[in-house]
């Protein structure tokens, strides 16, 4: 059965509009209480981490999970403004029973929302999700007084999280000697990110470290790094390093102002790995470039493409049992490090490939040219049946075999909006449009 309120990646809306009103977040925090408890039936008490980004609608929805929580007997401990990433690590390290993140990601403050992990720091399995919307249908009720839940503040959750971060960047190298501009989008990061990079000896630089709860990946951030770009110029860094709103998202930029992708950074990641050892192989998603497939081909590395979305590279990931995988929106994943996604780990370990080379990021990465993509958005009527559409298929067809080896096509529909997306990659631009257009204009 198709899930009612969970996607991809939780639950998330723009606050206000359910579900993201302060009563269902409440009996949400009652329904996953249920679950947890039922599932550490005789066990301790189960408890439940919360932290949230900065948005100021978090204070509402952090409120109102503890409530539900606490009626369902379950006890809270709330670590504030963290990454998500961090409260994976946090739930993980302490043995809870599971971690709840407040946050929308890299999406404006208007909207928020709630995304949980497992005791192991992953994230929540399809059928638990399934148990907490069976329980949501049911009525909210309250545990005897003597049953009820209890909340208290994590102390140093913060401080916590940045030694781990440090602990997955190797003993033996450090960043002295490095000017490092840190963008941390207004985010979860603002008070984390800066002292794990100048604690490990970089100079900082930090910027979108000023959150006011309206502010959040507003102009800044890795879905902005144009301001990333723009400072480490002016400042004359080595390199540039950015966030989105509860960073698990990565782009970078090196002293020249170019910015890197994720697509760049997995390819980055790969080939360090490759120099010290074998790969197993590596992950992308239907939208990672074409270059990397060819790139790793040629490195004698597997490659296998997941449905667009984190949580679909890291189930293929853990299918193969493989450790590199990303997305080129930043998106990575190391597994040997951290269980999700974290932008700051992330950045650690292309710092350290870096240090361990004694190359740039344009060096490290001169031997792979992303393949110009062309993307044209065709409306389509409600309902309409594209896959149904003999023309684009055969149009779809022709265009393939006349690239070869030399692109790739990609037809997906958008999952909020009535469009089709033709997605063209070839080596040369201008091909790359006029094969995309053509695939386009058979859309209708």
């Amino acid at each position: 059965m198709a899930a009612k309120y969970f996607g991809t990646d939780g639950i998330r809306g723009r606050v206000g509009v359910a579900p993201i009103t302060p009563d269902f977040v409440m009996r949400l925090g009652y329904a996953a209480g249920k679950v947890l408890a039922k599932a550490r039936d005789g066990v301790a008490r189960p408890t439940v981490l919360i932290g949230k980004d900065t948005r100021i609608s978090g204070y509402m929805l952090e409120a109102a999970l503890e409530a539900g929580f606490a009626a369902a007997g379950v006890d809270v401990m709330l670590a504030g403004p963290v990454p998500t990433p961090a409260v994976a690590y946090l739930t993980r390290a302490l043995r809870l029973s599971a971690g709840v993140v407040i946050s929308a990601s890299h999406n404006p403050f208007h909207d928020n929302g709630i995304k949980f992990f497992s005791a192991s720091g992953n994230k929540l399995p399809d059928a638990v999700e399934a148990d907490i919307e069976a329980a949501l249908e049911q009525p909210m009720d309250c545990v005897p007084s003597e049953k009820l839940g209890k909340a208290r503040r994590l102390d140093d959750a913060q401080g916590r999280y940045i030694e781990f971060c440090k602990s997955t960047f190797p003993n033996a190298l450090d960043l002295y000697g490095m000017t490092i501009v840190v963008d941390c989008a207004h985010g979860a990061a603002y008070n984390i990110a800066p002292h794990v990079f100048h604690e490990l000896g970089a100079e900082v630089i930090t910027i979108g470290n000023k959150p006011n709860g309206l502010n959040i990946n507003e102009a800044c951030g890795a879905t902005a790094p144009q301001a990333l770009s723009d400072s480490v110029r002016a400042n004359r860094a080595d390199l540039g390093i950015a966030l989105d709103g509860d960073a698990d998202r990565l782009l970078m930029v090196d002293a020249s102002g170019r910015i890197y992708n994720g697509d760049e950074l997995l390819y980055l990641m790969v080939k360090d790995r490759l120099a010290t050892g074998p790969v197993d192989g590596a992950v992308g998603t239907l939208m990672t470039n074409m270059a990397l497939q060819v790139a790793f081909k040629k490195m004698g590395i597997p490659f296998e493409r997941a449905k667009v979305g984190d949580r679909y590279v890291l189930e293929v990931l853990q299918e193969k049992g493989w450790l590199l995988g990303g997305e080129g929106s930043g998106h990575l994943l190391c597994l040997d490090k951290h269980t999700t996604g974290d932008g700051i780990v992330s950045a650690l370990q292309v710092l350290s490939a870096l240090k361990r080379s004694g190359q740039s990021l344009a060096q490290m990465t001169a031997d792979i040219k992303l393949f110009p993509q062309s993307l044209v958005n065709v409306k389509i009527p409600a309902g309409y049946d594209w896959k149904s559409n003999a023309a684009l298929q055969a149009e779809k067809l022709a265009v393939e075999e006349s690239l070869g080896d030399r692109g790739r096509v990609l037809l997906r529909p958008s999952g909020t909006e009535p469009l089709i997306r033709v997605m063209v990659e070839a080596e040369d631009a201008d091909l790359a449009r006029s094969m995309a257009q053509r695939i386009a204009d058979k859309v209708l």
